[in-house]
């Protein structure tokens, strides 16, 4: 292997391509010390960040989603393809579980594992639950990117971010070096967004040989996106409901109703009582902005 392949391998993916260009311009007399310098400082800084993201962690998987019982099929599939497409229904665990999977087998180390989704709320709050899973803060191994907003270090291995943050950072990244693995969840939504990044990694996988592609979609046809990437695998994985009980609290005293606070003291009173009989999450809806505020 070439000494400027073998002096880059244990660099990170973006980097890569500059290292070898400063190794050729070092072999040239009217350049070569500075040349030289320049590649040892930014090939030191590269491994600095490898090391930091190679740093051990083992994932756990809650034994409850649905998803965590295709784990080992998950991971086989991953290694074996290029692409596939994850077939899941609501409350199966794919969009927080996925990117453990890929770290579980050491993925996100020279290139960060991408994680898109439509909207910058989701990907703030997957951020924060996949960091609390892996018993860290966000911004360090698992950080998020999206208009206003970047969370994310030299050490982030899982970046979350909306589909429209890592189409601009195509104009950028033409071939997207900074990931080795991305993740297109909610495919099915479809939006113009999601058409242009598939339609564009369609055509980038092959040049990037080493980019692992998954597809995460609901039942609505997912043989479609399978097509268009060459009948890549799909793989289904079953939801999760619960049962709902319905509950009414007894009719309030004459004119308790009328009060300013009414609603607020009446949901009070139902998260007391809630309260009293196990731990627990609660959502509140309510009819509209202003009652939130």
């Amino acid at each position: 292997m070439p000494r400027s392949e073998t002096d880059t391998e244990d660099c990170l993916l973006r980097d890569r391509p500059r290292l070898r260009g400063l190794r050729r311009k070092a072999g040239e007399p009217s350049s070569g010390s500075e040349a030289e310098l320049a590649f040892a400082r930014l090939q030191a800084e590269s491994r600095a960040i490898v090391g930091k993201r190679a740093a051990a962690v083992a994932p756990t998987f809650p034994a409850q989603l649905p998803v965590s019982e295709r784990v080992d099929e998950i991971r086989e599939l991953i290694e074996a393809n290029q692409v596939i497409v994850l077939c899941g229904e609501t409350g199966s665990g794919k969009s927080t579980q996925l990117p453990k999977i890929c770290l579980s087998l050491g993925r996100g180390v020279f290139g960060r594992i991408g994680h898109t989704q439509p909207r910058r709320i989701a990907a703030r709050s997957l951020a924060s639950r996949i960091a609390q899973e892996l018993g860290e803060e966000t911004g360090q191994r698992v950080g998020y990117k999206v208009r206003f907003r970047d969370r994310v270090s030299d050490e982030t291995s899982v970046k979350l971010l909306t589909d429209g943050m890592l189409l601009a950072e195509i104009r950028h990244d033409r071939d997207l070096l900074e990931y080795d693995t991305l993740i297109i969840d909610e495919a099915h939504e479809r939006s113009l967004n999601i058409d242009f990044l598939l339609g564009y990694l369609h055509r980038l996988l092959p040049r990037r040989p080493d980019l692992k592609l998954i597809i995460t979609s609901a039942t609505i046809d997912p043989l479609r996106f399978s097509r268009h990437f060459g009948d890549a695998p799909v793989i289904e994985v079953s939801g999760r409901t619960f049962p709902v009980e319905l509950r009414y609290r007894p009719p309030e005293e004459a004119g308790a109703g009328e009060r300013d606070d009414a609603m607020q003291q009446a949901i009070v009173d139902a998260i007391d009582e809630l309260g009293r009989e196990s731990p627990g999450d609660i959502l509140v809806f309510l009819s509209g902005e202003r009652e939130i505020r």
